[in-house]
């Protein structure tokens, strides 16, 4: 497997400056920050620090959201979601690593709304590829990457927080 590190600092400011000028446009004041594990857990608390933000970090495991849960089964990583005791009327920051077909966000918003109505969900997103399948879209993008045939973004973590692009060999006969 080869792999292409990429600087993951202009992203990470990328979003955090959009995010702060998306903040102060809507004027909210005290948003919930909440990453999907574990990419985005990771990434959310890189951006929670940047912005400064009041209200503790929420994580959102989405495993039995998923609609790809009776075909890969139960996930043996399962990790608990930790949310403040109330959503409602909350303005919230959802944060994922890599938006690709839509399917994680739209996981992780059914699940959100299992626990209340938030007033609003804003969506952070560190890099973008090709490939989406639902419509949803990031309010605050990092970087849009297209990938060749047989690569795939690659988020390490969570110190140091690394990004990379990495092509999978293929197997010669």
């Amino acid at each position: 497997m080869n792999a292409k590190e990429l600087d993951i600092n202009p992203p990470l400011n990328h979003v955090a400056e959009s995010l702060s000028a998306l903040l102060e446009s809507r004027n909210i004041q005290h948003p919930i920050m909440i990453g999907i594990h574990t990419g985005g857990v990771w990434v959310a608390q890189q951006l929670h620090q940047r912005l400064r933000l009041q209200e503790p970090l929420g994580t959102l495991d989405i495993s039995f959201y998923r609609d790809d849960f009776t075909r890969v089964g139960i996930n043996p990583q399962v990790k608990p979601s930790t949310l403040p005791p109330s959503i409602d009327d909350r303005h919230i920051i959802l944060v994922d690593d890599v938006l690709y077909t839509g399917r994680t966000i739209r996981a992780a918003m059914n699940e959100l709304f299992d626990y209340g109505r938030p007033a609003s969900i804003m969506l952070a997103v560190l890099v973008e590829r090709d490939g989406r399948e639902l419509p949803i879209q990031a309010d605050a993008l990092g970087q849009h990457i297209t990938l060749e045939a047989g690569e795939q973004v690659k988020l390490q973590g969570p110190e140091p927080l690394t990004l990379s692009i990495t092509r999978l060999r293929v197997p010669t006969a």
